[in-house]
């Protein structure tokens, strides 16, 4: 193996995504041949000897990508402290391979999330400049004016900051079909209360090209071969 960084040797371990690899680095829970690492930039090779929190790690062989249909109430993160459901809950007794969500849905957001040991397509799927388009169903508490709508389509101001237009497309009376090319936190439910609406139910149904499909609520399926193509393409 070339010398790679540090975060990137830690998502191929199947540690945590990249993103995380680095808050763990940063945390001082990383040693190199013993030695304490607690900044970034540090790069490795087959020969040293990596452990995080004084376990040994070294790279998953087997790739595992996931796609699940992610139920209301559980939380997307690997673990949690006050012993909350998770959405491993729903893979633990089927998948064995340690692997971690792409991204993050909210407890009370359900539908399509992606889990997967692979830390390089993770990275490509939440770093901001690829601009991945995710696509939701929401469900408003009351019938949206047109006006409303299309505000949605110019973009809003939320947190400060406008978001970038969104597509818009209206199912049905108080249903809309959105999609956003942002990742901001619980964007989608900030932009409906932008418009003067709040969210009773909201489902993402697609992320790039993949799609969820009729795949039952607290399941999954593994990825086929040409949708993990498609995410390496990225």
């Amino acid at each position: 193996m070339d010398n790679i960084r540090l975060q990137k040797f830690l998502a191929d371990c199947g540690v945590a995504s990249r993103r995380k690899a680095e808050e763990i680095i940063l945390a001082g829970r990383v040693t190199v041949n013993d030695e304490k690492i607690s900044i970034l930039g540090t790069k490795v090779s087959d020969y040293d000897i990596v452990k995080v929190d004084g376990k040994k790690i070294k790279p998953v062989f087997k790739k595992i990508y996931i796609l699940l249909n992610k139920p209301v109430g559980y939380l997307t993160t690997v673990s949690d402290d006050f012993n909350r459901l998770t959405v491993m809950d729903l893979i633990k007794n089927e998948i064995h391979e340690r692997v971690f969500p792409v991204g993050r849905l909210d407890s009370d957001t359900e539908g399509l999330l992606l889990l997967t040991n692979d830390g390089d397509i993770t990275y490509a799927l939440t770093h901001p400049k690829h601009e991945i388009k995710k696509t939701y169903v929401a469900v408003l508490n009351a019938v949206p004016t047109p006006a409303a709508v299309e505000k949605l389509r110019r973009g809003v101001k939320i947190d400060d900051k406008k978001t970038l237009p969104a597509e818009v497309d209206w199912l049905k009376d108080n249903v809309l079909k959105i999609t956003i090319h942002e990742g901001r936190n619980r964007q989608v439910r900030k932009m409906i209360e932008a418009i003067g609406y709040d969210v009773k139910e909201l489902r993402r149904i697609s992320m790039g090209n993949i799609q969820l499909g009729n795949i039952p609520m607290g399941r999954w399926r593994h990825l086929t071969k040409a949708e993990i193509e498609y995410l390496k393409g990225v």
